[in-house]
């Protein structure tokens, strides 16, 4: 009897410490429900634990963030020179003066006069080279002349109309737009010539300022037909050449910049057909009348 009794407590005893086995992992405040095993709780990650925890995650978070800053950088570097290859600093055009406008109105007008180089001057500015602007440098391109131009174009167009009795708002609303679309295709013209040659490196505003000298010479020529009527049969020709000779001049200039290889009868022709466009244009832009096409 004896031995039997020390059985039956030696098995109540196992079951007891099988149970305190399997309830380890209870939670506190959790039922423990006997005789239903515990699933053993995965130990999270520490940085005592794992010696890797820290310099692994903060290897990769400092791999990441300069491989990012170093596609950003290069990106942020990418569209600013092409923004400052294609369009330039919009500023740059405006810097000038009294004294740079009578003598770019020389050249534009009277091209055959012009003694000096058609090269612009350059100067370094942060480790590269620079133009500098137009109150230093005669042959540089500006936006103030033919801005100028082109709004006094449309007021001596509306001018001729009222002489002729044929002024009104409708009609100076189509001048104004035949001469936006002018001087589209003065610049379509330049730019095309440009890509034709192999040199399409000339920022926007370049060619823009360029083709809005045209106003210059059309100024003139309806101004002489306003004083005189049989004056801009004289003036209309002479500066239809005077613009082509200017835009030849000037395409050479960058031409020679910036074409590594030349080829010298494609480009005399493609300059000679610039400057021969120049007569339809300017007949055209000269044609003061309520029809906008003729």
């Amino acid at each position: 009897m004896a031995m039997i009794g020390t059985m039956t407590q030696n098995v109540q005893g196992g079951r007891h410490s099988k149970e305190m086995y399997n309830n380890l992992g209870a939670q506190p405040g959790m039922p423990i429900q006997p005789g239903v095993p515990m699933q053993p709780t995965n130990p999270q990650p520490t940085p005592f634990g794992n010696p890797f925890y820290g310099a692994g995650s903060g290897l990769i978070r400092g791999g990441l963030g300069a491989y990012g800053e170093k596609i950003l950088g290069s990106s942020s570097e990418y569209v600013q020179s092409n923004i400052s290859r294609y369009f330039s600093d919009p500023q740059y055009y405006f810097q000038v003066n009294d004294q740079y406008v009578r003598n770019k109105l020389k050249v534009v007008l009277l091209p055959f006069l012009h003694r000096g180089h058609w090269t612009r001057i350059s100067e370094p500015v942060g480790g590269r080279l620079s133009y500098k602007p137009p109150i230093f440098d005669i042959n540089a391109p500006d936006l103030y002349i033919p801005f100028m131009a082109f709004g006094t174009y449309v007021v001596l167009a509306g001018l001729s109309l009222g002489l002729q009795g044929k002024f009104s708002p409708e009609a100076l609303n189509w001048l104004f737009a035949k001469g936006l679309s002018g001087w589209f295709l003065q610049v379509m013209l330049l730019k095309v010539t440009l890509l034709s040659l192999g040199s399409g490196e000339a920022p926007l505003l370049d060619i823009l300022a360029y083709a809005g000298y045209t106003f210059t010479g059309m100024c003139l020529a309806i101004l002489g037909r306003i004083i005189w009527r049989y004056s801009y049969y004289f003036l209309m020709p002479w500066t239809c050449l005077c613009m082509g000779v200017f835009l030849v001049k000037t395409m050479k200039r960058v031409l020679f910049a910036e074409v590594r290889s030349y080829d010298s009868s494609r480009h005399h022709y493609l300059l000679l057909f610039v400057a021969l466009v120049q007569f339809p244009l300017f007949t055209w832009l000269g044609n003061i009348s309520v029809n906008w096409l003729f």
